[in-house]
């Protein structure tokens, strides 16, 4: 009986030589080529190299090595059709009945200081192209890409004298993915690199499994937090210090704090429900601003996020032990406060550092609709140089501090957004309305006496004068909003009359 081969051509040797030699009990001849070949004859396993099998050796400096019909015959070969056997048999091609595979380093590469050289040399040829002929012949040859995978394929050989048909279709399916995830990789990162305009016509969008969640945003549905290459600031780098493990709505709420705060650079607390911040301030310290958030809104902070980007001190932790809340996040916690905290065994506590994303991959926003998703740019503040006051009464300093507090937080409430704020804080805050003049009502009403004197952003233009005339009867301070409407002039004249100073940005931030 003839000999099985197995090709072994592996960046990351991680349990390799136990494989291998798993393999050559189990009476395999092991093919292999450059240093994989290398790492299993000093760990004492007989390889066969590759170019014994080509009979041509490598060049380039090993850019091929493995691109050879002895090689890829022998694994594309299909065993139940006589006219491959033939032609295998004229040629000499031996079958090949187990290609392990996996792929340079281009991750990884990208993701420390590189140059675009080393990027380059580091996308792999050889090894998808072995990766795709094996697992386009998974109905003979099994294809494996991870050590992981390494223990199951031994146990089948083992216990049954073969990979069954089961296993090879699902290492055939995970192979598919992993070569897409690779190449998804390389082409948004050349995307990148070379500031190609406009978004691609074909993509693959790459992602790897960070965690199986217990479900997803309820019970009944399953969810998986992925991670985008090269993430590591951010949520890809967090570390939990206690509670339970994160569920899907704890992964996007905090996803959605984190992005509010971004926007500051003085102490600041950020309070999130449902992805919308319902408590957001700045202060002199963090325990200042954090209380200012709670003030924002007690009732709906209860079971929220709490964000933070100040190491969280002892005077901070009491403040936030005094409700309860699902997670906190901050880039530290001191010792004193940590321990504060751990009395509440079920609060997930998050040290997550608040670096922004490098953009060596394009940082889109994407959504899934039905039949397909929609891609977008980041939204983002332009330049206050565009602003405008375009009436007679002109915001004090204060009011313009707190006008540029509310602009910045009115692009994370979900439209129709309404935020007032009032000495460095928010008060009230209503978003996801169908209408704009409910969001206002809301939003005034949520901050009663505080009003008088607030200031009020808006995401979009005002259609109707009627949000003006709220804010002059609440006693609203300034205005910021898009400006833009047909029908400015009629909210225009409401803000002259009540003596509303009244900002043009010239910038919608809907969110939906």
């Amino acid at each position: 009986m003839q000999s099985r081969r197995a090709l072994l051509s592996v960046w990351d040797k991680t349990d390799l030589v136990p494989f291998a030699r798993g393999l050559v009990d189990l009476g395999f001849t092991i093919i292999s080529s450059g240093g994989t070949a290398e790492h299993l004859r000093q760990a004492g396993v007989m390889v066969t190299g590759v170019e014994q099998v080509t009979g041509f050796p490598e060049i380039m400096a090993g850019r091929v090595k493995t691109l050879h019909p002895a090689i890829h015959g022998g694994i594309l070969l299909r065993r139940d059709c006589a006219l491959d056997a033939v032609q295998a048999a004229s040629l000499g091609i031996l079958p090949i009945d187990l290609v392990c595979v996996n792929l340079y380093p281009f991750a990884a590469t990208i993701a420390r200081q590189h140059t675009l050289e080393e990027a380059i040399e580091n996308i792999d040829i050889g090894g998808p192209t072995l990766i795709r002929a094996a697992a386009k012949n998974h109905a003979f040859v099994t294809t494996v890409t991870n050590p992981k995978q390494y223990e199951p394929v031994l146990d089948e050989l083992r216990t049954q004298g073969e990979v069954g048909a089961a296993l090879r279709s699902r290492l055939a399916v995970e192979a598919f993915f992993h070569t897409a995830h690779y190449d998804g990789t390389i082409s948004l990162y050349f995307h990148q690199a070379y500031g190609v305009p406009g978004f691609p016509a074909e993509m693959a969008l790459p992602m790897q499994l960070a965690a199986q969640l217990r479900y997803g945003e309820n019970p009944h549905q399953q969810g998986a937090y992925y991670l985008y290459p090269c993430a590591k600031a951010g949520l890809a780098g967090m570390r939990q210090l206690q509670g339970k493990e994160l569920s899907y709505c704890n992964i996007n709420d905090v996803s959605a704090a984190l992005r509010v705060l971004s926007e500051f650079s003085q102490p600041a607390a950020v309070a999130i429900k449902h992805t919308n911040p319902c408590g957001v301030a700045v202060g002199d310290s963090l325990s200042a601003a954090y209380a200012k958030a709670y003030a924002s809104d007690k009732m709906s902070i209860f079971g929220g996020i709490v964000a933070l980007n100040r190491e969280v001190d002892l005077e901070t932790a009491s403040l936030l032990g005094e409700t309860f809340l699902e997670v906190v996040v901050a880039p530290k916690f001191s010792g004193a406060a940590a321990d504060f905290l751990s009395k509440k065994k079920n609060l997930r506590l998050l040290e997550v550092s608040l670096e922004r994303h490098d953009g060596r991959l394009p940082d889109w926003d994407m959504r899934r609709i039905d039949g397909g998703y929609l891609v977008q740019t980041q939204d983002s503040i332009g330049s206050t140089r565009y602003w405008r006051v375009v009436t007679s009464a002109m915001p004090t300093d204060s009011e313009l501090d707190d006008l540029k507090l509310a602009w910045r937080v009115v692009r994370h409430v979900s439209s129709n957004a309404i935020v007032v704020v009032k000495d460095g804080a928010t008060v009230g805050i209503s978003g996801g309305q169908t209408n704009r003049i409910d969001a206002a009502v809301q939003a005034i009403q949520r901050a009663g006496e505080k009003a008088r004197g607030a200031v009020l952003a808006s995401d979009a233009f005002f259609p109707m004068p009627d949000v003006l005339e709220q804010c002059a009867a609440a006693g609203v301070a300034a205005v910021i909003q898009p400006g833009g409407s047909i029908r400015d002039s009629d909210s225009l004249a409401v803000a002259e009359r009540a003596g509303i100073a009244m900002l043009y940005t010239g910038e919608r931030h809907f969110r939906h």
